[in-house]
């Protein structure tokens, strides 16, 4: 998977949203926001290829949780980030 060109991570007021900046994202017409825990996996795979695997990696040197709950949380964003068209598989 990567992140889809032309998609950013913002600050905006306190909260982490990511837009679609440039003419290739014209049809994202929405903001996508995330906690805390989403934009720091987004800010340590952007610009790269990564696996669901790598986003849990990710979880549990962070957060020091099992293995298990960082696979299935990491399921979970990557199957949102994935339905709302701002990864490539």
């Amino acid at each position: 998977m990567r992140i889809k060109d032309g998609f950013v991570l913002r600050t905006m007021l306190g909260d982490h949203v990511v837009l679609g900046e440039g003419l290739s994202q014209v049809d994202f017409n929405c903001l996508l926001s995330l906690n805390d825990t989403a934009a720091y996996l987004w800010e340590g795979v952007q610009g790269k290829d990564f696996t669901k695997e790598d986003l849990a990696d990710l979880l549990v040197d962070k957060y020091g949780i099992s293995r298990e709950q960082a696979i299935s949380d990491s399921e979970s964003i990557a199957n949102t980030w994935m339905e709302q068209g701002v990864l490539l598989p």
